[in-house]
């Protein structure tokens, strides 16, 4: 009798089957953590290459001399967005021009008969005055038109720094200069990144 009892329980309430499939095991939430966590360290790593790339560029183009001149070449070398190279290194360029108007030729007077820092000094201003007496040449067009194409010309001896310091050292008004230098940099880094870009198709053509 209990036999039949048991047969006829196991007939009425078979014993159910547990199975694992593949899609199970992925969607388990130790793999969807596992699979999170490398898209956000794969974003990060991203991230902080862009950033470094974006902030090279902006630190190149603050430096005296090479300016965006160098920026935006180096930028669209490496793949940098054209008019992302360009608002960088713009931005970089200008970082420092207030800072000259108010205290480079300050700096410069001061440090000129100083024993470490004289002939640094004594270069940065004869090539601020040579800058002064070509602006003061163009003064025809006008010595804003003139500063402005001064820094907006990329070729050696020219540019925001040298700019600037001239334009300090004739007695510019600051936001005159200012804007002054900003209109050239604009337009040098046109220049920069038409040339770049022309060149960089040329070489990989």
């Amino acid at each position: 009798l209990l036999h039949c009892i048991r047969t006829d329980l196991s007939h009425t309430f078979p014993t159910p089957t547990v199975c694992f499939t593949k899609s199970d095991s992925l969607n388990s939430p130790s793999t969807l953590f596992s699979s999170s966590f490398e898209k956000v360290l794969k974003g990060t790593e991203s991230l902080l290459a862009s950033s470094l790339i974006a902030f090279s560029s902006f630190f190149i183009s603050m430096l005296p001399i090479i300016e965006l001149r160098g920026a935006i070449p180096f930028a669209t070398a490496i793949g940098v967005p054209p008019l992302t190279a360009y608002v960088i290194s713009i931005i970089g360029n200008m970082v420092p021009v207030p800072l000259i108007f108010l205290f480079a030729s300050k700096f410069l007077h001061w440090g000129k008969d100083k024993a470490y820092i004289g002939k640094m000094c004594h270069f940065f201003l004869e090539k601020g005055y040579r800058a002064g007496e070509k602006l003061e040449n163009k003064a025809g067009f006008g010595l804003f038109i003139a500063l402005t194409l001064f820094v907006g010309i990329p070729i050696p001896g020219t540019g925001a720094w040298t700019g600037s310091l001239a334009a300090s050292l004739l007695g510019i008004n600051i936001k005159k200069g200012t804007i002054a230098v900003l209109a050239g940099v604009l337009l040098a880094g046109i220049i920069m990144m038409v040339v770049s870009l022309g060149a960089l198709s040329f070489l990989t053509a």
